[in-house]
């Protein structure tokens, strides 16, 4: 099966060579995810909750156009720039994943722009 490249509606573009997602054989690969709006500058300064928030509605968004939703996400892969986040970071992504929880990783670096405080990729099965 051939991959598609998947961009939803509204997607900013991207500031590097990638695309939000690719589609092959029934897996979604989401690119990582930064909390940008369509100009690309940072939303929710200083606010680890509504970045997570806004990063995970871009993820569904890209999980949805490729027909499957936050429930085939099978695993996250969760880049922070502060551990003092982690908390609020926790809170939403509970809530985006009420159910059986993916596999995951979570780890403290640096971020393409200093005021995004969160990136998450994710990948997510949805069948033939």
């Amino acid at each position: 099966m051939p991959k598609i490249t998947i961009v939803p509606d509204k997607t900013h573009t991207p500031i590097a060579p990638f695309s939000p997602g690719t589609l092959a054989d029934g897996v979604v690969y989401v690119s990582g995810t930064l909390p940008f709006d369509r100009n690309n500058d940072v939303v929710h300064v200083g606010d680890a909750g509504a970045q997570t928030r806004h990063v995970l509605e871009s993820i569904k968004s890209v999980i949805e156009a490729a027909g499957g939703s936050m429930e085939d996400v099978t695993m996250n892969h969760i880049f922070i720039t502060d551990w003092a986040n982690y908390q609020a970071v926790n809170s939403v992504y509970a809530e985006y994943f009420p159910g059986d929880k993916p596999a995951r990783y979570c780890v403290q670096c640096g971020l393409v722009k200093p005021e995004a405080l969160i990136e998450i990729a994710s990948v997510a099965h949805i069948g033939k």
